[in-house]
């Protein structure tokens, strides 16, 4: 059958030429016409060479031009995949598979036991609890209340000592800006004012007196894009006004860091200072909060390493640290004397990564092995008291709880299993289920096999592929990889609805654990970063080519996906390889890596990333990388879908949108290079199921009608068409 850009004559595309919709002469012609994007002479200088940026004008989110242009895009963007026949088939398969009781582990505080729950298309989870098990629960919070359209989300929650008081932030249309509000848990009534300009900050109960909290001064500007680099910690005393809180760190030059947080010991002796200049690496201060008017003791004056404090008896500190110790260790200190050559091992660092948790007076050791989780409890003496029998291989999370506890609750999942909630006796260390969710998929079905494949270095990299069982491997699967590759974050398995919808189709689901995350520590986030990065691109390419090579899939039937440092992975592969696979999905990218460290809180990404103002050196490798400077005049690149949201604050839409321009312009294929921009919605986190579920039919009916699927491969006789 013919490709889907001949079928123009055939299927409902219709996209109106007006005045500023104009094709793009001598390429070959294409099913889309995209708005026309002016170019501005705007050139910047570095080490004396001039770089030119012509779309500078789309970074302004509050200029008419620029809204107008997010207006126009959507329209083509749009009327594209309204054309694609099987889009609402999709979106109610999603819809329908999404329609199942979600429940999140429980945990006590005061008198309660809370748990949050979602009865299948709420747009957003709801916080519930009990006093007695048996009870019936009743609705504490409920977010989907906080505006109509359901874009405002709760960020965080945390509850005073005794468990009496609730200080929770809101975020609205996904901004990263968050509001505070504070409720008398017994009368769930609002009992102060609202604390607002809340920025990438936790909320520490000092006992029930106040909170501390963390902020950054309102940016002059757009307080969407504008940057903000001086982090600082307030102390939020209950019946004062914000104007009158107390600022603890970070109001000097000296103590300016673009990350700072405080943490409050369980017995609420001692304070806990963070201060970060990235996003790796942390100075941390000590505070006695026994002693009024106590000076600040310095742990570690250097950002080495990542630590933080896990736990306390008294004076003695519990550290989890990855200084000297790539893959993470605990080590215990004295608060009187807590320097780091005063440090005592207590859990040793040993081949995999450790990412301990603490419960009913033990520390609960998980440790990564090629991504799957093992856990072994320990006693405070630092004697291991046994391995914890998990239910398979897979991921696990919750080990934690109040020290007097007896009884905690963790979850496990993987890749096509949907998370089971269970109980773990402390002392008897045994577990038993305690909710399994009731979900049209059964996991018996599907399969998943851990690889691994080389790099093109020779570097072995782990991958879990994922799909029904028998399918056959003859090149023409449909397959999503997967990938992100930085900032020390592990991906581990775990179910998606989106992931089961795309295997119901016949869907592979390719899953690499590329250099620059953590699953292997320091070394191997390291081994992704600055002028290593091309390693990751390296990883995720050879991942393809892996999955092309041994017949799961092949070029026509391959996509690439990725979110924020995600989004990067998927616009520097489809720049460098545009061969390679048929469909790029990058999302919420940070694309412009020679300005990203001009917006927001950007700067504080150079761990990873470096910036163009570095030196020389630096400036020419991100240059030779960054998507936006690598879109070639004449290349024919993969179908591409382009996603973000306008509010995003985090990775700003700006880098999406000039993306999108300049592959709009230099693009000499056919196949499709569109941007969907989400309004009223941020970098992801919060947004509203309904929001959710729109976006992945738009992007899966995406990938597979630049496939050549003229229905779902699941209704279809044979796995392509022909």
């Amino acid at each position: 059958m013919k490709k889907i850009l001949c079928l123009l004559s055939t299927i409902a595309l219709i996209v109106s030429c007006t005045n500023d919709k104009k094709a793009k002469n001598n390429k070959q012609e294409s099913a889309v016409v995209y708005p026309e994007t002016k170019k501005v002479d705007t050139v910047d200088t570095y080490f004396d060479t001039q770089v030119k940026d012509p779309y500078r004008w789309l970074e302004d989110d509050r200029s008419k031009e620029t809204e107008a242009w997010v207006t126009k895009q959507n329209e083509v963007t749009f009327e594209y995949l309204k054309s694609i026949p099987f889009r609402n088939d999709l979106k109610d398969r999603l819809s329908a598979l999404w329609n199942y009781e979600k429940i999140s582990a429980p945990f006590k505080e005061g008198d309660y036991t809370y748990f949050y729950k979602n009865d299948g298309l709420q747009n957003q989870y709801v916080l519930y609890r009990f006093k007695n098990e048996g009870d019936e629960p009743e609705v504490f919070l409920d977010p989907n209340t906080f505006s109509e359209d359901g874009t405002t989300s709760l960020g965080g929650a945390s509850f005073s000592k005794d468990g009496s008081l609730l200080a929770y932030s809101i975020s609205e249309g996904g901004s990263d800006w968050r509001k505070i509000i504070i409720k008398n848990t017994e009368t769930k009534e609002v009992i102060e004012d609202t604390l607002i300009d809340v920025k990438f900050s936790g909320m520490a109960w000092k006992g029930n007196e106040g909170f501390y909290y963390s902020s950054y001064d309102k940016p002059k500007g757009s307080e969407l894009s504008a940057k903000t680099d001086q982090h600082k910690l307030y102390y939020h005393k209950l019946g004062t006004a914000q104007k009158d809180d107390q600022l603890v760190f970070g109001g000097t030059p000296e103590e300016k860091h673009r990350y700072v947080n405080g943490q409050v010991t369980e017995d609420n002796k001692y304070l806990l200072i963070s201060a970060s200049i990235s996003t790796s690496g942390n100075k941390l201060f000590l505070k006695d909060l026994s002693k009024p008017n106590s000076k600040l003791v310095t742990i570690l004056d250097h950002t080495d390493s990542d630590t933080y404090l896990i736990d306390n008896v008294g004076s003695k500190l519990y550290l989890v640290t990855n200084l000297n110790a790539p893959n993470q260790k605990i080590v215990t200190a004295d608060a009187s004397n807590p320097s780091s050559d005063q440090w005592t091992d207590f859990i040793a660092e040993t081949e995999n990564v450790l990412s301990p948790g603490k419960g009913g007076g033990y520390f609960f050791a998980e440790y990564m092995v090629d991504a799957l989780s093992k856990v072994r409890q320990y006693d405070y003496d630092g004697t291991l008291v046994r391995e914890v029998a998990l239910p398979g291989k897979g991921s696990v999370s919750g080990f934690n709880s109040k020290k007097e506890e007896k009884t905690l609750y963790y979850s496990f999942t993987n890749y096509n299993t949907p998370g089971n909630i269970y109980t773990y006796d402390i002392e008897k260390g045994t577990s038993k289920l305690y909710k399994k969710p009731s979900i049209d998929f059964n996991p018996s079905e599907y399969e998943s096999t851990q690889v691994f494949y080389n790099s093109k270095d020779g570097t072995k990299i782990p991958m879990m592929i994922t799909h029904k069982k028998g399918i056959e491997l003859n090149g023409k699967n449909p397959t999503i990889l997967y990938g992100y590759g930085g900032f020390n974050i592990s991906l581990t398995p775990s179910f998606s609805i989106t992931n089961a919808v795309w295997m119901e189709q016949g869907g592979i689901l390719a899953v690499p654990n590329l250099r620059g995350g953590g699953e292997y520590g320091k070394k191997w986030h390291d081994a992704g970063t600055k002028t290593k990065k091309q390693n990751v691109f390296d990883d995720f390419i050879a991942a393809a080519e892996y999955l092309i090579s041994s017949k799961y899939t092949s070029n026509d039937y391959l996509a690439i996906r990725g979110g924020s440092n995600g989004g990067l992975l998927v616009g520097a592969t489809m720049t460098q390889r545009p061969d390679l696979m048929k469909v790029a999905l990058p999302a919420v990218g940070v694309l412009d890596m020679l300005r990203y460290h001009t917006f927001t809180a950007g700067a504080g990404w150079a761990y990873d990333y470096g910036t163009a103002q570095d030196n020389k050196e630096m400036f020419e490798y991100l240059k030779g990388y960054s998507p936006v400077h690598n879109v070639k005049e004449g290349v024919s690149y993969p179908a591409t879908l382009i996603t973000t949201g306008d509010h995003d604050d985090r990775v700003v839409p700006a880098h999406s949108f000039k993306f999108a321009a300049e592959l709009q312009e230099k693009h000499a294929g056919a196949s499709p290079v569109l941007i969907r921009i989400e309004t009223n919605a941020g970098h992801g986190a919060g947004t509203p199921v309904a929001k959710t579920i729109e976006q992945y039919a738009d992007i899966f009916s995406f990938t597979l009608y630049n496939m050549g699927f003229e229905v779902l491969p699941e209704k279809a006789n044979t796995n392509v068409k022909g």
